[in-house]
């Protein structure tokens, strides 16, 4: 237990970690790592490079580099030509790490997109969180003056960032749904609200008996033409454009539904979930792909993720006892909940009269 004069360790922790993720986000914001891609490069050459002050930059690629992120090397052993010893880094120069070099433009991870995005526009959405819990305002319309994904379309970099930083996110997660879900019962998959496709392909992949569809809005199916053709399963993989609010295409055993209720209110939830009930026959079943949270207070990484759903839209993570009486209330029954090797879980649901 703490002493009466020391605030306990874990509040210190939480508190004291927004420091090094700023840090971070500054590193990289300004380009640090990209800077040092080709070669370890002085504080007083970095700060050149970027405008800013050497004293302070040294203070935080201090701070950074304990993290594994950068590691600290003699000034001597700089890239030819970018500068040597200087009293800003006590004769130091600063190269990147293995991990470091994801923070790099173009890094397949997606990580730099991670922290700016983290860290710049949810940033100052959650620094107006207290504001958000007493209004029906999301924390982006109170801090960016629109809803996220509002937000998103009128900044297309943004969005292709948001999109790059899903990858770093959720990057595991199709291919532990396609390996711990049994599909072998099923010949046809619609996946609605697919995006690119890559948890459909993921699932055609591991699954070859399988074919699929990909259901989203048009301007999403164009974007996820060129992935499924890259992939070299146009075969057995096609498209199909409309919104999930009005209907659904019918036809399919399976009905993937990854990462689209968690974004929602109650009410858009049931309209999503009953137009997948009326495509759906008795043999059907809908596979929601989220996160599923625990009934008690043993830490989740849904309960994180919920905390950026509070703040960005108007959704929620949910227990399993929730996920059952949402589809209750769309005519659906939850049969199972199947867990992977990610954070996320398959729920699978069965029209009710099935």
């Amino acid at each position: 237990m703490p002493t009466a004069e020391t605030a306990p360790r874990g509040i210190q922790d939480t508190m004291f970690n927004v420091f090094m993720a700023r840090a971070l986000y500054a590193v990289t914001s300004l380009g640090i790592p990209d800077l040092l891609s080709d070669g370890p490069r002085s504080c007083r050459t970095l700060a050149d490079k970027t405008g800013v002050r050497a004293d302070s930059l040294h203070q935080v690629l201090r701070a950074v580099a304990s993290t594994d992120v950068l590691r600290t090397v003699p000034a001597h052993g700089t890239v030819a030509g970018t500068g040597g010893t200087d009293k800003d880094g006590d004769g130091q120069a600063y190269a990147l790490t293995p991990i470091g070099e994801t923070l790099c433009t173009g890094h397949p991870s997606g990580t730099r997109d991670m922290v700016l995005t983290l860290q710049g526009p949810i940033w100052d959405a959650l620094t107006v969180l207290p504001q958000r819990l007493a209004t029906e305002r999301t924390g982006t319309e109170i801090a960016l003056g629109l809803p996220w994904f509002d937000y998103l379309r009128q900044r297309p970099d943004k969005g292709a960032a948001f999109d790059r930083m899903m990858i770093a996110v959720h990057g595991d997660e199709p291919e532990a749904v396609a390996r711990a879900y049994d599909f072998s019962w099923a010949e046809h998959v619609t996946d609605v609200g697919g995006g690119v496709g890559t948890l459909l392909l993921s699932v055609l992949r591991e699954h070859p008996h399988l074919s699929g569809v990909l259901f989203d809005l048009p301007e999403g199916t164009e974007h996820a033409r060129d992935y499924i053709e890259a992939s070299g399963m146009a075969d057995r993989c096609g498209t199909d454009s409309g919104s999930f609010f009005d209907a659904v295409p019918p036809g399919s055993d399976a009905y993937l539904l990854s990462h689209i209720l968690h974004n929602c209110d109650e009410d858009s939830c049931l309209r999503i979930l009953r137009s997948c009930a009326a495509a759906m026959s008795p043999r059907s079943r809908l596979l929601i792909v989220e996160m599923v949270l625990p009934s008690g207070d043993e830490p989740h990484p849904g309960k994180v993720l919920d905390l950026a759903m509070v703040t960005l839209t108007t959704g929620r993570e949910r227990t399993a006892q929730e996920y059952e009486a949402l589809l209750a209330r769309a005519g659906l029954r939850l049969r199972e909940v199947v867990p992977t090797a990610s954070a996320v879980s398959v729920l699978e649901a069965v029209l009710e009269t099935a």
